[in-house]
């Protein structure tokens, strides 16, 4: 039986996959897993999320479908305000003797 060894994940599977701009892309997922959430509580058809979006109904479907390489940050933001979200950044210094751990989301 082979040995299995278990290598503890980073908290970004971008980074941990190497990708170059991990921290954007683990952003961009948090946001559209927002996105996600809202319309599916909302019980949304693709349809009319992408009048509310101001999409097309396949950029819908991309997203729903976690296909967001196509959107930038600021792209998804205001995606979320369409939705009637409030969104709020916060910049602060790392803690001291700390270095700084990224970007972070926390959806309400």
């Amino acid at each position: 039986m082979a040995k299995i060894k278990i290598i503890r994940g980073s908290g970004n599977v971008f980074a941990d996959l190497g990708f170059k701009n991990a921290d954007e892309m683990l952003t961009r997922a948090h946001l559209t897993h927002s996105i996600y959430t809202i319309l599916k509580q909302r019980g949304l058809k693709q349809k009319a999320a992408a009048e509310i979006l101001g999409l097309k109904q396949p950029d819908v479907s991309a997203l729903m479908n976690g296909k967001f390489l196509d959107f930038s940050v600021e792209r998804l933001l205001n995606l979320l305000v369409r939705l009637d979200q409030e969104v709020e950044i916060t910049i602060k210094p790392a803690p001291k003797g700390k270095q700084s751990r990224g970007i972070h989301i926390h959806a309400a």
